[in-house]
């Protein structure tokens, strides 16, 4: 494995001949809900030898916001080139590491015609997710409470990930008419058996220890002794994850999931997710419900059938499409998918989840199209198919910055 420093050496030497990426052209900044240029948004503590990153948008759970994730950007950017910092932490103030991206705002965005706004948003996180993904300094990232879409997506790219006896992970956007993005097409592709499917498709929630029993975080500690935990981080003064992981391990706790969890349905998952379309899928549990009478079979049919049906269809191609790309593939293919998603060219979806489940709060979206059978492969074809001409494509430094994972 080549060492941190010396990789860091090489991609200076890269810099300077190569333009720093994560900017895209920029429309009008004024009246941007996605902007606020306060630094306030990401609050930075210095220890010994690392420094830790707070999110600090708590009324909002630290839902992600453009401003915010160009901050972490600026911030990370300087500390790996700075030798004196070894390591970075990351977590959330309040109540929730961040529940993702400020859709709200997008949602206003997008009534208003602004899709500039929104696109900058986009290729500013994604952008940020492949750095962190090729981050040549070992990273920590606490995920204590909310940790959702986006959220997940500037956090389980890197080192390490603890979560809490309060984490909530979930991918929830195909009910809100949108698809799992922020990486979430390569991470979920990567997890034991068809689960990634499931989470991907039903948006169901996990817990801290089905997060590390799937492999979504390294280690666990209870809330209790995450102030602990942290004291003994900031005294480290080390930029080997060796000793990073050690400190994790000592101060961490060992835990299992429950015998309710979905961890230990991986048999009937695996049987029921593991179909090559969404009809399939659904026959399949609707069988195994008529046989074994299994509310979990029954609870996540109900769930399927809360979701917007071509986010089904584009949610499970994305997925299956992401076991055989690498992060870069998957962030650049999630671009265009979200650029579709947002465009409302294909379906309104997007917006009309967001107004029903956020704005509205009916809870009754109308999708469009509104059933499966309703839902054509051209519709699912376009949100795969390259931008064109005059819409550039995300644009990552793939030469210069290689991806670890």
């Amino acid at each position: 494995m080549r060492t941190h420093k010396s990789a860091l050496l090489l991609r200076r030497i890269f810099s300077l001949n190569y333009p720093s990426y994560g900017g895209r052209r920029l429309g009008s900044l004024s009246g941007n809900p996605l902007i606020d240029d306060s630094d306030s948004l990401v609050i930075v503590e210095g220890k010994a030898s690392s420094r830790t990153a707070i999110l600090n948008r708590p009324s909002s759970l630290n839902a992600l916001n453009t401003s915010m994730v160009s901050r972490l950007q600026k911030l990370y950017r300087n500390w790996e080139d700075d030798p004196n910092i070894e390591f970075v932490v990351l977590k959330g103030g309040g109540r929730a590491f961040a529940a993702g991206g400020d859709i709200v705002s997008l949602y206003k965005l997008i009534k208003e015609g602004n899709l500039e706004e929104c696109k900058e948003f986009f290729w500013t996180i994604y952008s940020f997710i492949y750095f962190l993904g090729t981050y040549l300094k070992p990273h920590v990232a606490l995920l204590n409470g909310i940790t959702m879409g986006g959220g997940a997506g500037i956090s389980i790219p890197g080192t390490f990930r603890v979560a809490t006896d309060k984490t909530i992970f979930a991918t929830p956007e195909t009910l809100i008419g949108f698809h799992p993005d922020a990486g979430a097409s390569f991470y979920l592709s990567h997890l034991p058996g068809y689960l990634g499917e499931y989470l991907a498709l039903t948006g169901e929630k996990l817990n801290g220890a089905e997060m590390v029993s799937c492999g979504l975080a390294t280690h666990f500690s209870l809330i209790k002794k995450l102030p602990l935990l942290e004291e003994k981080l900031g005294n480290l003064t080390t930029d080997d994850p060796s000793v990073i992981e050690a400190c994790l391990g000592g101060q961490g706790d060992s835990v299992f999931p429950d015998q309710t969890s979905v961890i230990h349905r991986i048999g009937t998952l695996d049987k029921c997710f593991s179909h090559d379309t969404v009809e399939e899928i659904i026959e399949s549990l609707e069988n195994e419900a008529a046989k074994t009478n299994d509310s979990w079979c029954v609870s996540t049919l109900n769930k399927l059938k809360e979701a917007a049906p071509l986010s089904l269809k584009v949610s499970l191609r994305s997925i299956r499409e992401g076991r055989f790309q690498t992060l870069d593939q998957c962030l650049i293919r999630e671009y265009r998918m979200s650029l579709q998603g947002i465009s409302k060219q294909i379906t309104g979806d997007f917006c009309e989840g967001v107004r029903a489940k956020l704005i509205d709060k009916d809870f009754t979206p109308k999708w469009d199209p509104p059933t499966l059978e309703h839902v054509s492969q051209d519709m699912v074809d376009q949100y795969f198919t390259p931008l064109s001409a005059f819409e550039p494509e995300l644009d990552l430094p793939i030469k210069q910055r290689e991806a670890f994972i």
